[in-house]
């Protein structure tokens, strides 16, 4: 399928094609005793996920495992569409997503208030799924891949709070989900996830940090695609961390309001982007939906106005 990627490892890249864009959001298979996906995507994207993983020969009783880094709808929203096609599969999230996947109802109304009528387009709805089917993980847990093969899963919660990577014991993939920010291939554009209601710039900073720590070998994004060079990746995450940060705390000061200072972040870092070079081009618009200036902004405004910081 002209959707899937072999990266190596039995590991497997599928665009789920949110919101029939390519290259919005990966889900990932790894391909062995126990096959395991990473990450489901929108619930729009579930028959896309579904082909691809019958194409690698994986039927509805062989999935064991299901992970998501974190639930926000375009990771997780197809979670429960997944769950009821693979009806053998363990759902495995960090124990302060689990209630959401079981009960998505808050999660649901929060996400319409914030994207209206375009969440149908972008995500569809996340359906629940049966609450004994779901393992909650702590700080740090495992998935058994079969054959003595693990993920680890690490908790990393700066750009969400039931967020966590995942590191595969036998190729050193880290999947990173949203912490390390979006990815641009085509351009090798970073740019910073800090959504709110839950970043706060040390936690992400300390998030970051620890994917470090971890000494991968690869950086798996969701959005969108593996990265082998890990540490400048990195560096250029907590960079970029720093810079939309330093930014927005000086439109704050300032006292300007959302519209003003997304403008004035949004001018201020065009420069740092070769995907933002063209207005109307086609990368640009994916770029700006995979991380818009708005959310981030938004994000490290309720961050300033709620924890008060001072400025270290």
């Amino acid at each position: 399928m002209d959707n899937v990627t072999p990266l190596g490892g039995d590991v497997y890249e599928i665009d789920t094609r949110m919101a029939g864009y390519s290259g919005i959001t990966a889900g990932y298979l790894i391909l062995g005793d126990r096959p395991c996906l990473v990450e489901t995507g929108t619930s729009t994207s579930a028959p896309i996920v579904r082909d691809a993983l019958t194409s690698l020969g994986v039927g509805p009783d062989d999935l064991a495992t299901v992970v998501v880094t974190h639930i926000h709808l375009d990771h997780a929203g197809g979670v429960g569409d997944i769950a009821g096609l693979y009806p053998s599969a363990e759902i495995v999230v960090h124990e302060k997503g689990a209630r959401h996947l079981a009960d998505p109802s808050r999660l649901m109304a929060s996400a319409r208030m914030v994207w209206g009528d375009k969440l149908d387009t972008l995500f569809g709805s996340l359906t629940p799924t049966e609450a004994a089917r779901i393992r909650a993980l702590g700080d740090t847990g495992s998935v058994d891949l079969g054959g003595g093969r693990m993920l680890s899963s690490h908790y990393s919660p700066g750009h969400a709070k039931h967020h966590v990577g995942l590191l595969d014991s036998a190729t050193g993939d880290l999947y990173v989900g949203d912490a390390a920010g979006v990815y641009l291939p085509e351009t090798g554009d970073l740019r910073p996830a800090t959504p709110p209601p839950d970043f706060d710039l040390q936690t992400a900073l300390d998030s970051v940090a620890l994917f470090g720590a971890l000494g991968p070998q690869r950086l798996l994004f969701s959005h969108y695609g593996p990265v082998a060079d890990v540490v400048t990746t990195l560096e250029r995450s907590a960079d970029e961390l720093r810079v939309w940060v330093d930014l927005t705390r000086q439109a704050h000061s300032e006292g300007m309001d959302l519209d003003h200072a997304v403008a004035m972040v949004r001018e201020k870092t065009r420069e740092r982007y070769t995907a933002l070079a063209s207005e109307n081009d086609e990368t640009s618009e994916r770029f700006e939906m995979l991380s818009g200036a708005p959310s981030n902004v938004a994000g490290i405004m309720h961050w300033l106005d709620n924890a008060k910081p001072d400025g270290a």
